[in-house]
């Protein structure tokens, strides 16, 4: 789970390296896709503006949990 301070860390640049491994998806270990799955999910949650423009990474149905 992502901790506040990781979240608050991000940057456009440091979102972008994220969804540029998930895109990739060249994993050596298939855990770590999941764990960059869950950190890009919580930043669309908790830091939207950062996320939207990789939201078509999260294969899900919007969500609102405000």
């Amino acid at each position: 789970m992502a901790t506040p301070e990781q979240l608050k860390s991000f940057n456009e640049e440091t979102i972008a390296e994220l969804a540029l491994r998930l895109e990739e998806d060249d994993y050596s270990i298939p855990f770590d896709s999941l764990s960059d799955w869950h950190l890009l999910r919580a930043l669309a949650i908790h830091r939207p503006e950062l996320a939207l423009p990789y939201h078509h990474l999260i294969d899900q149905e919007p969500f609102d949990e405000d």
